[in-house]
């Protein structure tokens, strides 16, 4: 589009932009064709003041100056009723609202489901807590891991209480404990059972199961990665199936959780399978000097009567909480826009890339449905997505990519360029309305104000929404995620103090949008003219001018040249 050259300008409008312009600065315009010129037609203010006496000497006359003065008048009555309506508009739907969003919304009780399945789950941690320093995050998505039916490795040197945190889940979830340390000369029975002699009798190769892997419920293998290929092939189909073949037969197994636990990471290709079993993993690195300082200073032990702990939790309880959950709890379109675009990120913006598989980005969803069904949502949050630091690596170092992509794109803005479209779309359209003429002609307007109005309500109870949210995450310190019952402690303060500069910033723009949306709603009450939007709005004219469709600007006065 070519800069226009206006080649006539009618007398009358001529005037009247001078005798405005002594106020307030010119709007510069720019058209978009070549060859146009401003045909004005009549104002709703008052009729257009005579710009020149018909005296020869071109001094304006007193009526003219009356007439000059009396539209300046009625202009600034308008910019004033506008402005006054709108701010009031936006002092009466600006006021927080915790439950605005569920991102940001504290726990509730879907259908008084969760709220006594909460309390315990708190006690559970709290339990599994008990005597360990700075393994907070740990025992959270290990209990998690355990009600989603997943299964949870922890990487790190040796004397870092990993072991010692796969014993404790079995002391809140009860039923069969299993445990094993492997090595690279392990067997299959050390983890399946010997092999039935009354069997092998009856010419039938088939293990007794009884108090080995096939029949426990929580377990715990050290040194995973050391398992050779005669265990391999049996321990994949048991985690991800919970099937076990029998000799001739395969048997249902009953296991909620398996920990495993490692020093490195593994080696072969063969043991990538292996490697992708475990949704949930988790580098535990020794303990800080502070931390250091409170583990010496315990009175108590870390063997302190463990037989005293009563299981918290069943093993039918954590089936039944996930069945709930994949079935109660929704995945909006924002968080699954969300995943889609990480996994990409991952796979085609990193280096070295993070593959992650199908399986794990399905396992992962479900994990995030337990996540919020356990704090009482029914719909997945932003919030919830933080716990995928701990997912979808492949290496430790891969985690902070993750995390740190989270902390970008998480924050509470979504959609907001679309609603920047939607209000330049509204914007022109007001403008429209407000003109008395189409194509230079006169004439009412070929839009109706009421769909504009409506269109501008609309935004404006959109943004509020939006803009509450922000405000009362910001002020009340982020109740979504110091709420959460399985963030962490050091996953929660690393999160707030990324997303409080974030949200400040997300805060101002969503507010100068609802400033503009309640000056177009209360602008389409009155179908104020173009040039009274044009100084409400100056940004929104600019951009109307400079960039809308000719048949938008076309009718407000411009018009192709003979």
């Amino acid at each position: 589009r070519s800069r226009s050259r206006v080649q006539h300008l009618d007398h009358t409008s001529c005037a009247m932009m001078t005798a405005h312009s002594t106020h307030r600065s010119v709007v510069s315009v720019r058209l978009h064709h070549s060859h146009r010129r401003i045909t004005p037609g009549p104002s709703r203010l008052g009729p257009h003041p005579v710009a020149r006496a018909s005296s020869s000497d071109g001094d304006v006359s007193d009526a003219t100056r009356a007439m000059l003065e009396d539209q300046e008048t009625r202009i600034e009555e308008e910019i004033k009723r506008v402005r006054n309506d709108a701010a009031a508009r936006v002092r009466d739907v600006t006021s927080a609202d915790l439950s605005a969003n569920p991102a940001y919304a504290p726990a509730t009780d879907i259908g008084g489901e969760t709220s006594a399945m909460r309390t315990r789950l708190a006690a559970s941690i709290t339990q599994l807590q008990r005597g360990l320093v700075e393994r907070d995050t740990e025992t959270r998505l290990m209990l998690l891991a355990s009600l989603a039916r997943e299964h949870v490795l922890f990487l790190g040197p040796p004397g870092t209480a990993k072991s010692e945190l796969g014993r404790r889940l079995c002391r809140v979830v009860g039923g069969n404990y299993f445990e094993r340390l492997l090595t690279r000369f392990s067997v299959p029975e050390e983890l399946f059972g010997p092999l039935s002699m009354k069997g092998l009798e009856n010419d039938k190769y088939v293990r007794s199961t009884g108090g080995f892997l096939p029949e426990a419920n929580v377990a715990f293998v050290d040194e995973v990665f050391k398992a050779n290929s005669a265990i391999l092939n049996a321990l994949l189909t048991i985690l991800n199936e919970r099937l076990f073949d029998n000799g001739g037969g395969r048997i249902a197994v009953p296991l909620v959780s398996l920990v495993g636990a490692s020093n490195e990471l593994p080696e072969s290709e063969e043991l990538d399978a292996l490697y992708d079993r475990f949704l949930v993993r988790r580098n535990v690195a020794p303990v800080t000097r502070d931390g250091l300082v409170a583990l010496l200073s315990q009175e108590s032990t870390l063997l302190d009567d463990p037989a005293s702990d009563e299981p918290m939790l069943t093993v039918e309880e954590t089936a039944e909480v996930r069945a709930r959950a994949l079935s109660a709890v929704k995945l909006p379109e924002s968080v699954l826009s969300n995943l889609v675009e990480l996994r990409e990120y991952l796979a085609e913006r990193c280096e070295p890339p993070v593959y992650v598989s199908d399986r794990r980005m399905l396992k992962a969803v479900n994990l995030l449905k337990v996540s919020a069904y356990t704090c009482g949502r029914a719909e997945v949050s932003s919030f919830d997505c933080l716990l995928l630091e701990h997912v979808l690596w492949t290496v430790p170092e891969d985690a902070e990519k993750v995390r740190d992509w989270l902390l970008r794109n998480l924050t509470m803005d979504e959609g907001l360029d679309q609603v920047q479209y939607l209000l330049a779309g509204c914007f022109a359209r007001a403008c429209r309305i407000g003109a008395d003429y189409v194509d230079g002609g006169g004439g009412g307007s070929t839009i109706d104000a009421s769909t504009v109005k409506a269109d501008a309500k609309a935004l404006v109870e959109l943004l509020s929404t939006k803009y509450n949210a922000t405000a009362t995450a910001l002020d009340d310190g982020f109740p979504g995620i110091t709420g959460h019952l399985w963030l962490g402690e050091d996953t929660a303060e690393g999160a707030i103090s990324a997303l409080t500069p974030l949200l400040e910033r997300n805060k101002k723009k969503i507010k100068t949008l609802l400033d503009e949306a309640a000056v177009l709603e209360a602008a389409a009450e009155g179908a104020t003219e173009p040039h009274i939007l044009a100084e409400l709005l100056p940004q929104q004219w600019a951009n109307f001018i400079r960039s809308g469709p000719m048949d938008e600007v076309k009718p407000l006065g411009t018009v192709a040249s003979p």
